[in-house]
């Protein structure tokens, strides 16, 4: 007797800059992934999930063709393959933090060139070609878009006038004394489908249950946990020092007149909060890392 095959999605994780903050990702969400240095395919503790390391730039043509039935990239590079793809969510990280990057047009500090229009008849470099060519386009600019294989920031200005770059935090423009004079993109990453795949039952919820917990996971990146123990004379002092947003569960304890008090609340804010509860009569403040926020 021949058994029926299991079942499997196939998914895309990026290789390169976005290869350890995706895995960290996954794993938050509650999937153990291993990789070996000298393999593109990572091995997943769920079974009917099997993987491969794409590079991000090619992602999304992958999943267009059916190759793949899902994947990690870039807005960017969805944009810069024209690929037909479904978009299933807006995953915000990045190689550096937890928000968009930007692809602008920079050129150096004494370039002549102010604007985008000044860029008529410039040689600009990138590695977003497709995409550059089009924006240019709209823009009614005519320039000689080159192909950059890597260090674009040190072609200007003798290999280029102007390179179109992606950027996180602008440190590495300003390292090689460049001025941003346009952004023409801003872009995140994105969980994609091939279209038949999203249509199959068994796939679509594979899928977005992976994207519930990714997101779930995302959501926890900047939150913490907060427990105290409060007397019933303190408890609305301790309250009014909470957001307003946060609704904390309350429990009674063993002893009589005291609360437990559980609450999850933005990290940046428990530096400043935390004295404040404590003069306001908690005790016995406990902060500890969430792994997923599901709303």
């Amino acid at each position: 007797m021949v058994m029926p095959a299991e079942k499997k999605l196939k998914i895309g994780l990026p290789k390169g800059s976005l290869q350890e903050s995706t895995l960290k990702l996954f794993r938050k969400a509650g999937y153990h992934i291993s990789v070996s240095s000298r393999s593109y395919y990572p091995s997943f503790d769920d079974p009917q999930v099997e993987a491969m390391l794409i590079r991000a730039q090619e992602m999304a043509g992958y999943v267009e063709k059916g190759i793949l039935d899902c994947g990690l990239t870039g807005k960017d590079w969805i944009l810069e393959q024209n690929a037909d793809v479904h978009e299933v969510a807006e995953l915000i990280y990045a190689k550096e933090g937890l928000k968009p990057v930007r692809w602008v047009v920079a050129v150096p500090q004494n370039s002549s060139i102010k604007k985008l229009k000044d860029l008529n008849g410039k040689r600009v470099s990138t590695e977003l070609v497709s995409y550059t060519k089009r924006y240019l386009r709209q823009n009614g600019v005519k320039a000689d878009v080159e192909f950059s294989w890597g260090a674009t920031e040190v072609k200007p200005p003798h290999l280029a006038d102007a390179i179109v770059e992606l950027t996180e935090t602008g440190s590495s423009l300003r390292a090689n004394n460049l001025r941003v004079v346009d952004t023409m993109l801003e872009s995140s990453t994105r969980f994609v489908a091939n279209r038949k795949a999203w249509k199959d039952r068994w796939k679509k919820q594979k899928m977005e249950n992976l994207v519930l917990l990714l997101r779930g996971a995302l959501a926890a990146e900047e939150k913490v946990g907060l427990k105290m123990n409060v007397p019933d004379k303190s408890l609305d002092r301790v309250l009014k020092c909470l957001p307003s947003l946060n609704s904390p569960t309350i429990s009674l304890l063993t002893e009589k007149g005291w609360y437990d008090l559980d609450v999850v609340i933005d990290e940046r804010t428990v530096r400043d909060l935390i004295p404040e509860l404590k003069r306001a009569g908690a005790t016995g403040i406990v902060e500890y890392q969430l792994n997923k926020v599901i709303p």
